[in-house]
């Protein structure tokens, strides 16, 4: 699996991701070798559970693997870096002490408090020693509270990223995404969270899922964007090549074998 890029990222520059949603390691091998700059399984809302992570991560590939982890839980960031993953997206960050948890749990010491028990290392994995290439821990932002907290979880050591969660940060705050990216408020509060990111010298990343979305973020300064999903991009393919089909083999909607 491809190692971090270490200060990771281009500045000024966006750095493409893929979600995987899918188990095993198919998806998340043809998502990585398919050019994004990163890819993260999802493990809060996707299909991952802890056996088809350990699968995923050992997909080949040129693109590193993160895990978007259940929940903000020493163990369980501590089982998906130890599977492999270059990173973790932490969900429901809410303040500097939630962010806090989050980087001890990524990073070993002296930064953090992670232990060392390598699933992926075991043919041959040797402990960590000091200057190797970390671990990337991203907190997310779902919430007007982690809004208005976005300046002191930036500060925290070892937050390497802010994530935007749009579509739960738009529902926290009563509004939709169209909402959150059009209107005064929700625009506010997405540059308060790029204004704390640039302040405090991490990344501003966020979901966007589609192009016109990553196209409204990038404008707002983010420059971490995970732009497409596999189980869209399955759908959609599914869809354009049956219309496709109809059209070219002259099978009208609605018939089929």
């Amino acid at each position: 699996m491809a190692a971090l890029p270490w200060p990771f990222g281009r500045p000024h520059e966006a750095w493409l991701g893929a979600w995987c949603a899918l188990p095993g390691r198919w998806s998340a091998g043809t998502l990585a070798a398919a050019g994004y700059d990163w890819v993260c399984l999802d493990a809060q809302h996707g299909a991952h559970d802890d056996r088809s992570l350990v699968e995923a991560l050992t997909a080949p590939g040129g693109a590193p693997l993160l895990v978007r982890v259940r929940s903000n839980d020493a163990g369980l960031i501590g089982r998906a870096l130890d599977a492999g993953a270059a990173g973790v997206i932490v969900p429901v960050v809410d303040d500097a002490e939630a962010a806090a948890r989050a980087a001890a749990a990524t990073h070993y010491p002296p930064l953090g408090a992670r232990s060392w028990g390598p699933l992926a290392g075991l043919a041959g994995g040797t402990a960590p020693t000091a200057g190797e290439a970390r671990s990337l821990c991203a907190v997310m932002v779902e919430t007007p509270a982690a809004v208005a907290a976005a300046a002191d979880i930036a500060a925290v050591p070892g937050v390497d990223a802010l994530f935007v969660g749009p579509y739960d940060l738009a529902l926290s705050s009563g509004t939709d995404v169209a909402g959150l990216l059009s209107g005064s408020r929700g625009r506010a509060a997405l540059t308060t969270v790029v204004r704390a990111c640039a302040e405090h010298g991490v990344v501003a990343g966020a979901y966007a899922g589609s192009l016109d979305i990553a196209r409204a973020l990038r404008g707002l300064g983010f420059t971490m964007l995970a732009v497409a999903s596999d189980a869209a991009l399955l759908a959609d393919a599914a869809a354009e090549t049956l219309a496709r089909a109809r059209t070219v083999l002259g099978a009208p909607q609605g018939e089929g074998t």
